[in-house]
């Protein structure tokens, strides 16, 4: 539960850069995409992520340029894409200064990833295969 009530606080005070891609990526829910906003997931609070496209975005702050933590990142980033996600970090300078490239490249990013119900679509109904016997 600590890291839920973690969660709430972080969206209580976001960066000026997290703040500000985070106007921009509410707008991609006209395009089908919706972001959540500091998400828990496997221990970890995500920036930004797009269940439905498995898309997570990252913005770093200048203590992601210490080894450690960029080790942790790193680490990080392969549990996640264990479980199917990609992740694209970006710097808070970026965000700031070049914010329409790092939308496009999120909106291109998540045009790419196969949707949620496209990922399930091999996959027999719960219920099993076939018309039940009658």
């Amino acid at each position: 539960m600590a890291i839920i009530a973690r969660a709430r606080a972080l969206r209580k005070k976001m960066t000026p850069a997290e703040a500000r891609l985070w106007v921009r990526l509410r707008d991609l829910r006209s395009e089908g995409l919706h972001f959540r906003r500091q998400s828990p997931r496997r221990g970890y609070i995500l920036d930004f992520v797009c269940l439905d496209r498995r898309l997570i975005v990252e913005v770093d702050g200048g203590s992601h340029h210490d080894e450690d933590r960029a080790r942790k990142d790193r680490v990080r980033d392969v549990v996640l894409a264990r479980e199917g996600f990609l992740t694209l970090r970006y710097a808070n300078e970026a965000v700031l200064f070049d914010i329409e490239r790092i939308v496009e490249e999120v909106r291109a990013g998540c045009r790419a990833l196969p949707t949620r119900l496209a990922r399930c679509a091999n996959h027999p109904p719960p219920a099993g295969e076939g018309e039940d016997d009658l």
